[in-house]
């Protein structure tokens, strides 16, 4: 696929963004706008600190990274589950999700889009071993190749306290030769491919799109801190769905009003 190597329709901003992209596979950059990360991390933190009854909670500014603190590990699932049927409640998260990358995503992906239902909230306590999730491509259990996610981290996420992917160009080795890992475990796969993974260097206030065929995943967070994000995916409203259907697991984001018109025309009888 040529790469955008010259603005023509596109601004250059945007077409420094689509050429790096077309390359990798996935970009860093600071969120858009940074009132509404810090509204939903307040939310956030205001729903964790009931859900773990804390009589005399932390500052929001220390609380994320020192979770390990007030959670045991034997509780993480049922907190985070907890948590993530009030962020699915909060009506005002689609917009606030949106508004941290709206022009990213536009340029991606299109300005006519679908958004994931429900938000992805993971909580990554330092050595804990239940959290790890292992390397994988959205794309080979039921979602369309036409969708990005959005990773929002609301700490500081470095080395085994991110997540790691295999950018665009090596992943396409392992597609196009993949009789050769078809019969290996994701560990086998990830001892294969480990020198060549990136782990994202993520600071707060600063959100990462990737393309969700990538191979990704993460391991033991050996930091000394802990990891809280939220992964939601975007796609193009009118590009194809695989077994993740619009209405079920995407509902419409923005829709313009030809698309609107046309869904609703019917052609006249004779």
């Amino acid at each position: 696929m040529p790469l955008v190597t010259e603005p023509t329709i596109y601004n250059a901003d945007e077409a420094n963004v689509i050429d790096q992209f077309l390359k990798t596979g996935y970009i860093i950059f600071p969120v858009e706008d940074l009132n509404s990360l810090a509204k939903i991390r307040s939310n956030l933190y205001e729903n964790a600190v009931k859900a773990l009854e804390l009589d005399s909670p932390p500052p929001e500014s220390d609380f994320f990274d020192n979770a390990q603190k007030f959670i045991l590990p034997e509780y993480l699932n049922e907190i985070r589950l907890g948590l993530i049927d009030k962020l699915n409640k909060n009506p005002d998260n689609a917009a606030l999700f949106y508004s941290l990358a709206k022009n990213h995503l536009g340029w991606i992906v299109g300005n006519e889009m679908a958004i994931q239902r429900s938000y992805n909230l993971g909580i990554q306590l330092p050595k804990d071993s239940s959290s790890i999730l292992p390397l994988h491509s959205d794309v080979w259990s039921g979602n369309s190749p036409y969708e990005v996610v959005l990773w929002t981290s609301f700490v500081d996420c470095h080395k085994t306290k991110s997540m790691y992917l295999l950018p665009l160009k090596e992943n396409q080795k392992i597609i196009s030769n993949f009789q050769k890992y078809s019969s290996m475990t994701a560990e086998e796969i990830f001892s294969e491919v480990e020198d060549k993974v990136v782990w994202l260097e993520v600071p707060y206030g600063h959100v990462v799109i990737f393309w969700h065929g990538l191979l990704h995943g993460n391991r033991i967070n050996e930091e000394e801190k802990s990891r809280w994000t939220v992964n939601l995916r975007f796609k193009g409203l009118l590009t194809p769905y695989h077994a993740k259907e619009l209405g079920e697991y995407f509902m419409p984001l923005t829709i313009r009003p030809i698309t609107r018109i046309g869904y609703q025309y019917k052609k006249p009888k004779i």
